[in-house]
Order: C-alpha cells, then sequence, then structure tokens
C-alpha cells in the first residue's frame, strides 16, 4: 500500500464524521453544582432545622474527600459520565457555567435550554404557553422528526413551556396521567398507581412516575429525540429538606444510569445517543439562603418591595452544570478552566449533536459549545 493510500486511510480512520440519530436531553430542578462536584454540604447535612437522620447520611454519603463524597452520592456521574464523558461547572476548579437569563428561576431557565436564548418577558411560573419556538418544536417540523420527539416532566407547567398545543409534541407532566396508543401494561399500572397516591406538590409529581413512563415510551414508541425534565430536588429544597434533596439527588442519578443502561440495550439506540444533562437555575450558596434562588429583579418582583437583603439576588441562584455523554462527546472528564459555558448554549448543541445547522433554527441562540464535541464543524 502506498503513502497515499496510508495517508487516505488515516484521515477516514481518524475523522469523525457520525452524528448519533438519538437524543435524550434530561434537566433536574435545581441541583447545586456543589453537591454534584463535593458531595453534601457539610454545614447543611449538620443543620438542625433542614437535616434529618445526620448520622445516617453522613454515613451513606461521607467520606474523607469531595472526590469520595461525590462518588457516594452521584455513583453514575463519577463512573460513567466522568470518565466517558464530559463534567463542567466546578467552580472549585475554575469551571463555571451561567444562566444568561435575568431572574434565576424554573420557567425562565427552561426557556432558555429549549430555546437557545433568554427572554425577559418570562418573569414568573405561570403556566403560560411559550411564544418561543423551542428546538423541540422546530425539529419537529423536520423530516423524519414528526411524532418523534417525547417529553416527560414532573412539573405539570412544561406543557406550557413546550406548548403542547401549538407544537404538537407529545408532552407527559405533572400530575395527568400518560395516554399513547397501545399503552403498556406498566405504564397503565403507573396511572393507576399515580392516581392512588397523595399529592406532595401542586402539579408535581415523584420523578419515579416521570422516569418511569419516559421509561415506557422510549421502549414501546422509539423517539428520536426524549426530554426528561426531574423536579423533586427543588421542590424538596424549598421545603427545607436537606436530607431529602440529596436522597433525591442520588435517586437522580440511579434514573441517569437505569436510562443510559436501558439505551444501551436498545437496537438503534446503542451506540448512537447522546445524552445531555443539566439544570434550570443554581441555589443560594449559604444555609440561609440554600433553600431559595432569585435574582434582583425577581426578589423585588416577588416581596413587592426593595429593601429586601439581598439587592444583586441570591448568591449561587445563576450558577448551574453541564454533563454529556455519548459517541458524539469527547472523554474530558472533569473540566478545569477554560472559558464559561452558558444556558443558552445547549439548544444549539443538541442540535448540532443531531447534524443540523444550528443557525437554521434561531441565529440569536447561543453557539454550539464546540470543546466538548468529538466533531470539530461548528457551524
Amino acid at each position: 500500500m502506498n503513502k497515499v493510500w496510508i495517508s487516505l486511510l488515516a484521515v477516514i480512520l481518524c475523522t469523525h464524521v457520525h452524528a448519533a440519530d438519538h437524543l435524550v436531553l434530561v434537566t433536574i430542578d435545581g441541583l447545586r453544582w456543589q453537591e454534584v462536584f463535593s458531595g453534601y454540604d457539610p454545614e447543611l447535612i449538620q443543620h438542625d432545622k433542614y437535616t434529618e437522620n445526620k448520622a445516617q447520611l453522613i454515613e451513606q454519603f461521607g467520606g474523607k474527600s469531595a472526590q469520595e463524597k461525590r462518588q457516594k452520592l452521584l455513583p453514575f456521574i463519577w463512573s460513567t459520565i466522568e470518565q466517558r464523558g464530559v463534567l463542567a461547572g466546578n467552580r472549585n476548579r475554575e469551571s463555571r457555567a451561567s444562566v444568561t437569563n435575568n431572574w434565576w428561576f424554573s420557567y425562565p431557565g427552561y426557556n432558555e435550554i429549549l430555546t437557545g436564548r433568554a427572554d425577559p418577558n418570562i418573569q414568573s411560573n405561570e403556566a403560560i404557553p411559550n411564544v418561543n419556538i423551542t428546538f423541540l418544536e422546530w425539529l419537529h417540523k423536520k423530516p423524519g422528526f414528526k411524532r418523534n420527539i417525547a417529553a416527560f416532566g414532573s412539573w405539570g407547567v412544561f406543557s406550557a413551556i413546550i406548548n403542547r398545543e401549538r407544537s404538537g409534541i407529545f408532552v407527559n407532566a405533572g400530575l395527568e396521567p400518560a395516554i399513547w396508543p397501545q399503552l403498556s401494561a406498566r405504564a397503565r399500572f403507573l396511572n393507576e398507581l399515580q392516581g392512588q397516591l397523595p399529592i406532595f406538590w401542586e402539579d408535581v409529581r415523584p420523578d419515579a412516575f416521570t422516569y418511569g413512563l419516559a421509561k415506557e415510551y422510549l421502549i414501546q414508541k422509539k423517539p428520536k429525540v426524549l426530554y426528561i425534565a426531574l423536579g423533586e430536588t427543588d421542590d424538596f429544597a424549598h421545603d427545607e429538606q436537606y436530607h431529602q434533596y440529596l436522597q433525591s439527588a442520588h435517586r437522580s442519578d440511579a434514573i441517569l444510569a437505569d436510562l443510559w443502561n436501558t439505551l444501551q440495550t436498545i437496537e438503534g439506540y446503542r451506540d448512537n445517543t447522546n445524552l445531555l444533562v443539566t439544570v434550570d437555575h443554581g441555589r443560594g450558596n449559604t444555609a440561609e439562603t440554600w433553600p431559595h434562588h432569585a435574582s434582583g429583579p425577581a426578589l423585588t418582583q416577588f416581596l413587592s418591595k426593595k429593601d429586601h437583603p439581598h439587592k444583586g439576588g441570591i448568591p449561587g441562584s445563576n450558577e448551574i452544570w453541564m454533563a454529556a455523554l455519548g459517541p458524539d462527546i469527547k472523554h474530558i472528564g472533569e473540566v478545569s478552566g477554560g472559558a464559561t459555558l452558558y444556558q443558552d448554549q445547549v439548544a444549539a448543541t443538541a442540535l448540532r449533536l443531531l447534524g443540523f445547522t444550528p443557525g437554521d433554527f434561531d441565529k440569536r441562540a447561543g453557539p454550539v459549545i464546540a470543546r466538548i464535541l468529538r466533531k470539530t464543524d461548528t457551524q
């Protein structure tokens, strides 16, 4: 074989030209980067108001270092994703990720994730149909994607965020039962059980139902794009229950593990699916402020007064983290340093992973996170 053919073969083997056919996006509402990268907060776990069963939690999630603690709290993230994907947002290692919206709470955050840009007019968590087009809705109009996109959320407002009526996307969210043709026996059981349980939060269900129904849909309908929005972590934090927040974070990690393992057992998804994981907002970075999250303007609006103690917002509320795993994701592991990543970059990155040019979706959207992708073409 001559040198020309050897060189050509090397180029072919070393150039990544494939975009995986499937994408799964998972969001974990209000889970702080502090717990993700350092495990439980020593001050919060010892807090008499916020934490029950301290000894049991320390035994379950404790360790001699932040690395050992985070491994126990989030074993899938710190084994599979850290070893084979990317984790960004550990500010202790100068890796930063932030929202760009001016509100620092859920609906503005989810809109930013799904549309690629902040909308200053989204100023509440009310279930108002989103006037903006999400990348899910844009994809839904493309050949091969119609009725091949689905979203499952623990919070009922996702039906409005994705604008189910206008987009035509299958959305199951909040306390509503899941309904699709030829519903599986397990999905019917989950619907029945969900209707029999107490309601813990207004229009929010436990994440086990959200994931259980999403998994059934995945197995049965095999969508090209699946969005799963978990919510318990934020609700337990607002309830000032740090012990429940930690356990919910641990369960969220188990959901990611089961989801990834399930994808690898389904023909067509195995080694052909990229996974993106992120959050809608951060939360307070002290024991006093941990249960809460909001910007200065949001606090002024909600409290109807300008003399609140956090003029610039609750510190930490705008700080997020991101993770990625799949055949088109570089094996970077935990990121140190580098430019700040922004929430408005998720949509473009998702589209690039599916082989689309993000600018065709919305030129105002944040840019692709090119440095985490194996494919270097970022047009």
